[in-house]
C-alpha cells in the first residue's frame, strides 16, 4: 500500500481504507470470498452478545478489526464504544482466547483450523457461508496506481496469473496445498488443504468486484473508518478493464 510492491492481494476493507487515505492503490479484481471466522466463548451466542465483551485483534485497523467492527455495527453495536478491543504486543490474540482471557477472537487461516482441531470456542460468524459477508470478495488484487497506468500489458499478465492461480485452488486444492507447503509459505498441509477446499476460489467470474468495494465502503463509512463516499472510492481506486477482458478470455 505504501509503494513497496507493484501488486498485492489484500482484504477488501484494507484496500478501501488505503484509497480513502489517498494511497496510490488501484483495485483490479476479486480473488476469493470468505476465510474469517469469529470464535467466542460459551457466554456468547450471537453478535448482539458482543456488547461489552473483550475481543482480541492483531491491531486496530487490522483486517480482523475492520471486518468485525462493521459486523457489530450491523446489529446496532457501536464498535468504538461497546466492544473492548485487546491488542497484545507480546501474546497473540488467539493464545489469549485459548487461555480464556478473551470473550472472542476473529481468526484467519490457519488459525480457525487450529481452533477447530483443538475444539476451542464456537463460531458465530463464518464469512465463507454467512450472509451478507459471504456474498462479497474477501481478498482482492490491487496494483500500484502508477505501475498500472504505465504498464497495462504487464498488469494484465499479473492479473491473469493470479486468477489462474485461483482457478487452480478451486479445481486442484490438494496440489495447491502441496505447493504452499513445498514453497515454505505454511507448515501444515492438512490446514492448507482444509482452507483451500473450503474457500470459494471459483467466484472471481461470478461475484461483482465493484459491488464488493461499494459494500465495504458503505460499511466503513457508517462506522467512521473512512470519509470518502463509495462512488469516490470506486472512481479513485479501481480499474476493471483487465478483469473484464480476462472474464471473456478465461471462460470456465
Amino acid at each position: 500500500m505504501r509503494g513497496d510492491f507493484d501488486f498485492i492481494t489484500d482484504f477488501a476493507p484494507l484496500c478501501v481504507n488505503a484509497i480513502d487515505q489517498g494511497m496510490a492503490v488501484t483495485v483490479l479484481a476479486g480473488v476469493h470470498a470468505g476465510c474469517f471466522e469469529l470464535f467466542v466463548n460459551e457466554d456468547v451466542h450471537s453478535v448482539a452478545d458482543l456488547r461489552g465483551k473483550t475481543i482480541g485483534v492483531a491491531a486496530l485497523g487490522s483486517p480482523q478489526h475492520m471486518f468485525l467492527a462493521p459486523i457489530a455495527a450491523h446489529v446496532g453495536i457501536d464498535p468504538s464504544k461497546d466492544i473492548n478491543w485487546v491488542v497484545s504486543p507480546s501474546v497473540k490474540p488467539m493464545q489469549l482466547f485459548i487461555d480464556g482471557k478473551l470473550d472472542g477472537f476473529l481468526g484467519l487461516p490457519p488459525e480457525p483450523q487450529e481452533l477447530h482441531a483443538r475444539r476451542v470456542g464456537h463460531v458465530i460468524v463464518d464469512s465463507t457461508v454467512d450472509r451478507p459477508w459471504s456474498q462479497y470478495f474477501c481478498c482482492m488484487l490491487a496494483g500500484h496506481r502508477e505501475f498500472v497506468r504505465k504498464y497495462p500489458i504487464a498488469t494484465k499478465r499479473v492479473t491473469r496469473a493470479i486468477l489462474k492461480a485461483a482457478d487452480l485452488c478451486a479445481t486442484e486444492p490438494a496440489r495447491a496445498a502441496r505447493l504452499l507447503v513445498d514453497g515454505g509459505f505454511t507448515e501444515r498441509y492438512d490446514y492448507a488443504l482444509q482452507t483451500l477446499s473450503g474457500l470459494p476460489y471459483d467466484k472471481w467470474r461470478e461475484y461483482d468486484a465493484e459491488d464488493t468495494i461499494r459494500f465495504y465502503a458503505l460499511r466503513l463509512h457508517e462506522t467512521g473508518f473512512i470519509k470518502s463516499s463509495p462512488q469516490k472510492i470506486i472512481a479513485d481506486g479501481t480499474d476493471w478493464r483487465f478483469l473484464n477482458e480476462l472474464k471473456r478470455e478465461l471462460k470456465a
